[in-house]
């Protein structure tokens, strides 16, 4: 069984789940429309651009899951996944999983995008077992804080070999793909790894280095 290793956002959805909420929180009233989304809009532009600070984003990100309860937030995300998540599944991306898994493949989601946001989406995509950010939480409820080393970037190997290390897998003969270059720290790990519809920077290491790209849209 060979472990087969996705991102998420742009790579098995046809746009970003986390910038999706942000916008989302805004439709529903949840945060400050014109002050969020601009914020959002900045910190996107930064990811794309490989200059992200995560710790600032994140304090930005996981602010608005402490104003509300878990039940509350929950009702939020089931009308989040129909009105915007629904919509980029990508059918070629959902194919691929297949494929993997009619393979015998092991399905692993590895994600900066917190959980709360893509655990639900990971369920919906089928796959095995999910890595993402973690926001804090005390006696149920969700404190606004991240818990642990967050899922970006260096922290994506950090966080899989963690996990690694309590699940019977390797990384022997195992497949990563991904649509950004904040990914190529994990990239360059992994035996098979492809990238997804790139973005520049990931395209041109990837022809450099002959990786496969594959276009999923």
């Amino acid at each position: 069984m060979s472990l087969a290793i996705f991102d998420l956002d742009n790579t098995l959805l046809g746009g970003d789940s986390d910038h999706a909420w942000g916008e989302f929180l805004c439709e529903q009233g949840i945060v400050d429309s014109a002050e969020y989304s601009r914020a959002n809009d900045y910190f996107y532009e930064q990811y794309q651009k490989g200059g992200l600070d995560i710790f600032e984003f994140l304090e930005f990100a996981l602010k608005p899951l402490a104003k509300l309860s878990t039940e509350q937030l929950n009702k939020l995300h089931q009308k989040f996944m129909q009105d915007k998540i629904e919509p980029i599944v990508l059918p070629k991306g959902l194919e691929l999983l297949k494929n993997h898994k009619e393979q015998g493949d092991y399905l692993l989601i590895i994600t900066a995008t917190n959980h709360f946001v893509t655990g639900p989406i990971a369920k919906r995509l089928g796959v095995d077992a999910i890595i993402a950010t973690d926001p804090e939480q005390i006696d149920g409820e969700y404190t606004g804080k991240v818990a642990g080393t967050p899922c970006f970037q260096a922290g994506k190997v950090s966080r899989l070999n963690q996990w690694l290390e309590t699940n019977d897998h390797n990384l022997e003969d195992s497949y990563f793909y991904s649509d950004s270059h904040n990914d190529l720290p994990l990239l360059e790990l992994v035996t098979h790894p492809v990238a997804v519809n790139p973005d520049e920077t990931l395209e041109k290491h990837a022809n450099e280095n002959l990786w496969p790209v594959l276009d999923l849209r």
